[in-house]
């Protein structure tokens, strides 16, 4: 079980990563002009799209990065037997780092994207919080983009699923705690 549970982290983790990005770039100032919000301030039955936080900046840091992971993943994967054996049953030597990166970390971005759409709609104010779907809007995303590409089963499905609720709780937790987020969860 142990080796599952590895397996859901490590395959997973270019879409954790890609979905912290955009928080933890908010205030690189080099990056500012990139600050433009996803909707561009449309509004849809009197609501914000998608609202002022989804930005091109946390968009397209969070697909480089993403992608970066998957690059160190494959570096990771043909210099470690154990990382191979976490690996199972995704070959990394078969895989396009491209591919397999933005369809992880732009699935992830797309995800919480369209949650904070349905937000919006349904009169979820802006930075409030949305139990429990504020916490697998980016795995939902990130596994229907990635299912494209790369076939899993249903129990790898459902482990990566339950696994990254669980860190996204932890990571949020510790962003509190760290203060670099107003609430605990």
């Amino acid at each position: 079980m142990s080796n599952h549970i590895l397996f859901a982290l490590w395959f997973f983790l270019p879409a954790g990563i890609a979905n912290v990005t955009p928080i933890l770039v908010s205030h690189v100032p080099g990056l500012s002009r990139l600050n433009v919000p996803l909707d561009n301030g449309w509004r849809f039955h009197g609501h914000r799209l998608f609202g002022a936080h989804k930005t091109w900046r946390g968009v397209l840091s969070g697909a480089f990065v993403g992608t970066l992971t998957v690059w160190l993943q494959v570096i990771g994967y043909r210099h470690s037997a154990w990382i191979r054996s976490v690996s199972q049953p995704v070959i990394y030597d078969h895989i396009s780092i491209f591919a397999l990166g933005l369809l992880l970390s732009l699935g992830a971005l797309i995800g919480d994207t369209i949650e904070s759409a349905v937000k919006r709609q349904v009169g979820v104010s802006d930075g409030q919080r949305w139990f429990p779907f504020d916490q697998v809007d980016y795995v939902v995303g990130g596994l229907i983009a990635v299912s494209f590409y790369i076939r899993l089963s249903l129990e790898e499905y459902g482990l990566i699923l339950v696994i990254w609720f669980a860190m996204h709780l932890i990571f949020s937790y510790l962003g509190f705690l760290l203060k670099l987020k107003r609430q605990p969860i």
